[in-house]
């Protein structure tokens, strides 16, 4: 992920800040990254906060490459960027949200039209936008939320074989069939993603996007689908529940995923909820990022 780190470490990293709105109801995040089993690493992570028009703004995502790691990168350098630079993302932003993922891939495939290898990825991605929590999903990624101990899908994986999504890629002139999996054009295996020309119309970045209520969340975990291939959605907030440290709880799913046998790499965002007040002296944004040695096989 960056140049000179050893490549099979397991990143890790964190901070804390606070939620607008919310009496100052703190919140910390955590993430972990690990190459896997992969021959190389095709996952990319963000995690940033910033002012938007006056207005705090947390962004969290989760991009997982195919067919190289070109798109992923992408998506973490401009993803977010294009986002928030969005005229209308504080007064409409689901429509910012759809346009800014549309913009996005756009102007990707416009960079890529050069290079012959054709790579895409898939992008989950959670904004925290005073005391709102967007979820906009593109690809198998995915976000789930814990809420009174239950655990509460935020988006829906795109499969080929998803009956929505099947009939929109014949009613587009593609195909779906089965080749170890269900695959778009007998190619790839999830039925949307950012990049992937040779693809277009039939896998689009056209994001599905769910609005949550924030309060009672416990938490939220954005991961990619090398963490789902092997962990249920209750597995993994049971898994966490009691881990009140983000950053502990990001690195212990993935090393609960890798024990379980994931092939995948796997790379996980937890984001947890304090929602006792905090002083205003106490606000802060804070984050830090550690390097572990490779896990034990």
């Amino acid at each position: 992920m960056i140049s000179g780190r050893d490549p099979d470490a397991l990143f890790s990293g964190g901070g804390i800040s606070f939620l607008n709105g919310s009496e100052g109801a703190q919140f910390s995040y955590g993430y972990s990254s690990f190459k896997g089993k992969r021959a190389s690493m095709e996952d990319f992570y963000e995690t940033s906060i910033s002012e938007v028009d006056g207005q705090m703004v947390a962004f969290f995502g989760v991009f997982d490459g195919h067919g190289g790691a070109r798109t992923a990168e992408y998506l973490k350098n401009n993803l977010f960027k294009n986002l928030s630079s969005h005229p209308d993302f504080i007064r409409d932003t689901k429509t910012a949200i759809v346009e800014a993922f549309r913009q996005t891939d756009a102007e990707y495939l416009h960079e890529e039209k050069a290079h012959q290898k054709d790579s895409g990825s898939t992008a989950s991605t959670a904004v925290l936008l005073g005391d709102r929590l967007l979820v906009a999903n593109v690809g198998d990624s995915r976000v789930v939320a814990c809420r009174a101990g239950s655990a509460i899908p935020l988006s829906i994986d795109h499969k080929p074989d998803r009956p929505d999504e099947r009939q929109r890629i014949e009613e587009a002139g593609g195909f779906v069939v089965w080749a170890g999996t269900w695959r778009v054009g007998g190619v790839l295996a999830v039925s949307r993603a950012f990049g992937d020309k040779l693809l277009k119309p039939y896998v689009v970045a056209e994001p599905e996007i769910q609005e949550e209520e924030i309060d009672g969340v416990e938490f939220i975990i954005v991961a990619s689908d090398g963490l789902w291939n092997v962990l249920t959605n209750k597995d993994a907030v049971a898994l966490v529940q009691d881990i009140t440290d983000a950053e502990a709880a990001s690195r212990k799913l993935i090393q609960e995923a890798y024990a379980r046998g994931s092939t995948d790499n796997i790379t996980c965002v937890v984001v947890r909820f304090d929602w006792s007040p905090v002083l205003s002296s106490d606000l802060r944004t804070h984050e830090q990022a550690h390097q572990d040695p490779k896990l034990s096989q």
